[in-house]
C-alpha cells in the first residue's frame, strides 16, 4: 500500500479507500456487521488508512458497525462521513445543506462513531436552496470546534465546487480538500469539467462507483440484471456501447492473468495519483482482489485501447475547441511544441496540448 497527501494537504491517505455503504444489511443487501468488522480489520492489516461512510448508509448501521468495530485502532484511520440526506421523514429541515442540518448530522455521527471528531467532512450532495458561503462558513465553524479536521464535497457541480474554494480563499475559511464522484471506464465524464477542476485547485479525487456496480467485473455480460437496475445513475451511455467496454476489460484481463475488477482498479489508478478508487465489498475475498490491483501495472497499448473504448463523448465547448483549426486559433500554429508540465499527470480528455 502507498500513500499520498489528500489534494493540498499534509494529510496521508491511502490509494484505495474502503467504502461502507455495504456495512450492514438493513437494506436486504450488504455484509452482517460481523463480515463487515473483519473486512474491515483486513483493510487496515494490508496497509489501508481510509475509510468511508455516511450518516444515512444502512440506515446509520454503518456508522454504528464502524464505531464498534473501530475501538482501540480508531488514530489509525482517517475516518470520514457525509451528511446532507433526510435523517427522519416529514421533518423539513432534516437534510439539505444548511447549517441547522449541518450540525445536528454531525452530533448524531460522532455518537454512532463512537469518537469526538471526524478527520474528514463531507457535503453529500449540493443542496441549491442553501447558499455557497453558508455551506463554507458552517463547515469552517465545525473545524474551528475541533469536530472536523478537513472537509471535502461529493456530486456537485464543478463550477459550484470552484465558488466554493475560492470564497474559502478569500475569507480564509477551510476549503474542500477533496472530491468525490462517480467515475469509471463506463462513467468518464467528469473528464470533462470536474477533473480539470480539481486538478486546478489541487483537490484530491475519490471515485466511487469504480467497478460500476459491478458491471466492469464481466459478470453481467450474459445480460443478467444487476445492482445498476436498481441504482440507474445514468451517464452511461448506450448498452452496446457499455458492454464493448466491458469486454474490452475482460480480454485486457485474460493477457495479463488478472480479474477483470483489478484491470478496471488499475485503469483509475493510471489517471493520476490524485484520483483514489473507493472499494465497496462484501466479502473479505472481494477485498483481497481489489487490494491484488495494486500490484498491477497496464502498459501503454492496454491503457490505450480501454481509453478509446470508453472515450467520452465530448460538450460543448470541450468538442469545439479540440477541433484542429480552433486548437491552432487558440495556441498558435505550434501549438504542439508546448509542453504544460503542470498537468503531466492529468490525463483529460480536453487537455488539448
Amino acid at each position: 500500500m502507498k500513500y499520498h497527501p489528500l489534494g493540498r494537504t499534509g494529510l496521508r491517505v491511502s490509494q484505495l479507500s474502503l467504502g461502507t455503504m455495504t456495512f450492514g444489511d438493513d437494506w436486504g443487501w450488504g455484509a452482517s456487521a460481523e463480515e463487515s468488522t473483519a473486512v474491515l480489520n483486513a483493510y487496515l492489516d494490508a496497509g489501508g488508512n481510509f475509510v468511508d461512510t455516511a450518516n444515512v448508509y444502512t440506515g446509520g448501521s454503518a456508522e454504528r458497525i464502524l464505531g464498534a468495530a473501530l475501538q482501540g485502532r480508531r488514530d489509525e484511520v482517517v475516518l470520514s462521513t457525509k451528511f446532507n440526506a433526510p435523517r427522519r421523514a416529514g421533518d423539513v429541515n432534516a437534510a439539505g445543506n444548511h447549517r441547522k442540518n449541518l450540525v445536528s448530522s454531525l452530533e448524531e455521527s460522532l455518537t454512532r462513531l463512537r469518537t469526538d471528531y471526524v478527520d474528514v467532512y463531507w457535503v453529500h450532495a449540493r443542496d441549491t436552496f442553501t447558499p455557497v458561503a453558508e455551506v463554507m462558513r458552517a463547515l469552517d465553524d465545525q473545524v474551528r470546534a475541533g469536530k472536523v479536521r478537513y472537509v471535502g464535497v461529493s456530486d456537485w457541480p464543478a463550477w459550484e465546487i470552484a465558488q466554493a474554494n475560492t470564497l474559502a480563499e478569500l475569507r480564509g475559511w477551510t476549503p474542500f480538500a477533496g472530491l468525490q464522484l462517480r467515475y469509471n471506464l463506463l462513467e468518464r465524464s467528469p473528464e470533462l469539467d470536474l477533473l480539470p477542476m480539481a486538478g486546478t485547485f489541487d483537490i484530491g479525487v475519490l471515485a466511487w462507483g469504480p467497478l460500476a456496480e459491478g458491471r466492469l467485473t464481466g459478470k453481467y455480460l450474459s445480460g443478467e440484471g444487476g445492482r445498476l437496475d436498481v441504482y440507474d445513475w445514468g451517464g452511461e451511455g448506450d448498452e452496446e456501447t457499455a458492454k464493448r467496454v466491458v469486454a474490452e476489460v475482460v480480454a485486457v484481463a485474460q493477457e495479463v492473468g488478472r480479474s477483470p475488477a483489478q484491470v478496471a482498479l488499475a485503469w483509475l489508478r493510471d489517471r493520476g495519483p490524485g484520483v483514489i478508487p473507493i472499494v465497496g465489498v462484501t466479502r473479505r475475498s472481494q477485498l483481497a482482489d481489489n487490494l491484488a490491483s495494486l500490484e498491477l501495472r497496464l502498459d501503454n497499448d492496454q491503457v490505450r485501447r480501454l481509453d478509446k473504448v470508453s472515450e467520452p463523448r465530448g460538450t460543448f465547448p470541450h468538442n469545439f475547441v479540440r477541433t484542429p483549426q480552433i486548437t491552432e486559433v487558440v495556441y498558435g500554429d505550434r501549438w504542439r511544441d508546448i509542453e504544460d508540465r503542470r498537468r503531466a499527470s492529468r490525463r483529460t480528455v480536453n487537455d488539448v496540448l
